[in-house]
Protein backbone atom coordinates (compact mmCIF):
# COMPACT_ATOMS: atom_id res chain seq x y z
CA UNK A 1 0.00 0.00 0.00
CA UNK A 2 1.26 3.25 -1.30
CA UNK A 3 0.79 6.39 1.48
CA UNK A 4 1.96 9.65 0.01
CA UNK A 5 2.41 12.55 2.20
CA UNK A 6 2.46 16.47 0.49
CA UNK A 7 4.15 19.40 1.91
CA UNK A 8 5.70 22.61 1.00
CA UNK A 9 2.54 24.95 0.69
CA UNK A 10 2.24 28.66 2.09
CA UNK A 11 1.52 31.63 1.09
CA UNK A 12 4.15 33.45 -1.06
CA UNK A 13 3.48 36.73 -3.47
CA UNK A 14 2.76 36.73 -6.92
CA UNK A 15 6.17 36.13 -9.03
CA UNK A 16 7.60 33.84 -5.91
CA UNK A 17 8.43 30.17 -5.81
CA UNK A 18 7.36 26.83 -4.10
CA UNK A 19 8.57 23.70 -4.09
CA UNK A 20 5.95 20.80 -3.35
CA UNK A 21 7.65 17.26 -2.27
CA UNK A 22 5.13 14.08 -2.41
CA UNK A 23 6.97 11.90 -0.29
CA UNK A 24 5.84 8.26 -0.66
CA UNK A 25 6.26 5.33 1.53
CA UNK A 26 5.11 1.45 0.87
CA UNK A 27 6.44 0.95 -2.39
CA UNK A 28 8.76 2.66 -4.74
CA UNK A 29 7.17 5.54 -6.98
CA UNK A 30 9.49 4.45 -9.79
CA UNK A 31 6.69 1.99 -10.19
CA UNK A 32 3.68 4.28 -10.65
CA UNK A 33 2.67 7.37 -12.87
CA UNK A 34 2.85 10.34 -10.89
CA UNK A 35 0.85 13.43 -10.68
CA UNK A 36 -0.30 16.40 -9.54
CA UNK A 37 -3.61 17.97 -9.22
CA UNK A 38 -5.09 21.08 -7.56
CA UNK A 39 -8.48 22.38 -6.52
CA UNK A 40 -9.33 25.99 -5.99
CA UNK A 41 -12.50 26.63 -3.72
CA UNK A 42 -15.04 26.39 -6.31
CA UNK A 43 -13.57 25.59 -9.09
CA UNK A 44 -13.06 21.97 -10.48
CA UNK A 45 -9.96 19.91 -9.52
CA UNK A 46 -7.68 20.53 -12.24
CA UNK A 47 -4.47 18.20 -13.40
CA UNK A 48 -0.94 20.14 -12.99
CA UNK A 49 1.46 17.99 -14.12
CA UNK A 50 2.20 14.36 -14.88
CA UNK A 51 5.21 12.46 -15.25
CA UNK A 52 5.91 8.66 -15.78
CA UNK A 53 9.49 6.90 -15.41
CA UNK A 54 8.57 4.00 -17.53
CA UNK A 55 6.94 5.54 -20.29
CA UNK A 56 9.09 8.36 -19.58
CA UNK A 57 7.39 11.31 -20.44
CA UNK A 58 5.77 14.40 -18.76
CA UNK A 59 3.67 16.51 -19.43
CA UNK A 60 1.90 20.25 -17.99
CA UNK A 61 -1.08 21.76 -18.32
CA UNK A 62 -1.05 24.83 -20.20
CA UNK A 63 -1.66 27.31 -17.87
CA UNK A 64 1.42 25.92 -16.34
CA UNK A 65 3.64 24.88 -19.12
CA UNK A 66 7.11 26.90 -18.58
CA UNK A 67 6.25 27.99 -15.22
CA UNK A 68 6.56 24.46 -13.45
CA UNK A 69 8.56 21.52 -13.02
CA UNK A 70 7.72 17.65 -12.05
CA UNK A 71 10.52 15.98 -11.01
CA UNK A 72 11.54 12.94 -8.44
CA UNK A 73 14.55 11.60 -6.34
CA UNK A 74 14.12 7.73 -6.83
CA UNK A 75 16.69 7.48 -3.61
CA UNK A 76 14.37 9.63 -1.28
CA UNK A 77 11.17 8.11 -2.93
CA UNK A 78 9.62 11.50 -3.17
CA UNK A 79 8.49 13.50 -5.90
CA UNK A 80 8.64 17.71 -6.38
CA UNK A 81 6.36 20.00 -8.31
CA UNK A 82 8.71 23.23 -8.28
CA UNK A 83 6.40 26.40 -8.87
CA UNK A 84 7.91 29.68 -10.21
CA UNK A 85 6.52 32.88 -11.07
CA UNK A 86 3.42 31.83 -9.02
CA UNK A 87 0.44 33.62 -9.88
CA UNK A 88 -2.65 34.38 -7.93
CA UNK A 89 -4.60 32.06 -10.36
CA UNK A 90 -2.14 28.97 -9.07
CA UNK A 91 -4.06 29.63 -5.26
CA UNK A 92 -5.48 26.05 -4.51
CA UNK A 93 -5.08 22.97 -2.64
CA UNK A 94 -2.25 20.63 -4.71
CA UNK A 95 -2.36 17.02 -4.32
CA UNK A 96 -0.31 13.88 -5.63
CA UNK A 97 -1.45 11.23 -6.97
CA UNK A 98 0.17 7.72 -7.96
CA UNK A 99 -1.14 5.04 -9.97
CA UNK A 100 -0.25 1.88 -11.72
CA UNK A 101 -2.04 3.25 -15.10
CA UNK A 102 -0.79 6.30 -17.00
CA UNK A 103 -4.64 7.47 -18.12
CA UNK A 104 -5.94 6.69 -14.96
CA UNK A 105 -3.34 9.16 -13.19
CA UNK A 106 -3.78 11.99 -15.84
CA UNK A 107 -7.88 11.78 -15.81
CA UNK A 108 -7.90 11.59 -11.35
CA UNK A 109 -8.32 8.09 -11.18
CA UNK A 110 -4.81 7.47 -9.64
CA UNK A 111 -5.08 4.50 -7.14
CA UNK A 112 -3.26 6.27 -4.23
CA UNK A 113 -3.68 10.48 -3.06
CA UNK A 114 -2.19 12.16 -0.66
CA UNK A 115 -4.04 14.65 1.93
CA UNK A 116 -2.97 17.74 -0.39
CA UNK A 117 -1.27 20.88 0.57
CA UNK A 118 -2.73 24.94 0.71
CA UNK A 119 -0.31 27.16 -2.04
CA UNK A 120 -1.88 30.66 -1.58
CA UNK A 121 -0.24 33.56 -3.84
CA UNK A 122 -1.20 37.07 -2.86
CA UNK A 123 0.04 40.28 -1.95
Amino acid sequence: QLQLVESGGGLVQPGGSLRLSCAASGASLNSYSIGWFRQAPGKEREGVSFSSSIRNITNYAASVKGRFTISSDNEKNTVYLQMDNLKPEDTAVYSCTAGASWVKTLTGLGDYWGQGTQVTVSA
